[in-house]
């Protein structure tokens, strides 16, 4: 059966979370958001690119910051209303330059930050 973005199920906006995974060690990486058009170019460039909200445009992960992912797989839930990329991650993931956006735990109640950012130079 061939696949096609549209019978995924977006929101209002029209977009649909997606969650990005390593697709070697298992790490939850980042989550940001698709749409049709960035589904379809994700899958046909293996390049994964999400919907920037803030931008209004096209984001292709690590364009500007080198620190690209490389579609692996692409999986949807049961309901069709997220998605999950197993990724090949160059570098980090978050714009902090922590290896996964997920670096922040609440401990007993408190926030604890559970992972440094990678020393400049570093990918």
């Amino acid at each position: 059966m061939s696949f096609d973005p549209a019978t995924l199920k977006y929101d209002a906006a029209g977009l649909i979370p997606c969650v990005a995974q390593d697709a070697v060690s298992g790490e939850v990486l980042m989550m940001a958001w698709m749409n049709p058009a960035s589904v379809a170019a994700t899958l046909e460039t293996g390049k994964v690119t999400y919907w920037s909200r803030s931008r209004g445009a096209f984001w292709v992960k690590g364009e500007t910051s080198g620190h690209h992912q490389r579609l692996v797989e692409l999986r949807l839930d049961c309901d069709r209303d997220c998605l999950l990329a197993l990724v090949r991650q160059e570098g980090p993931a978050c714009h902090t330059n922590r290896r996964s956006c997920f670096y922040t735990a609440v401990r007993g109640g408190e926030e604890v930050e559970i992972m440094a950012p990678l020393e400049a130079g570093q990918d």
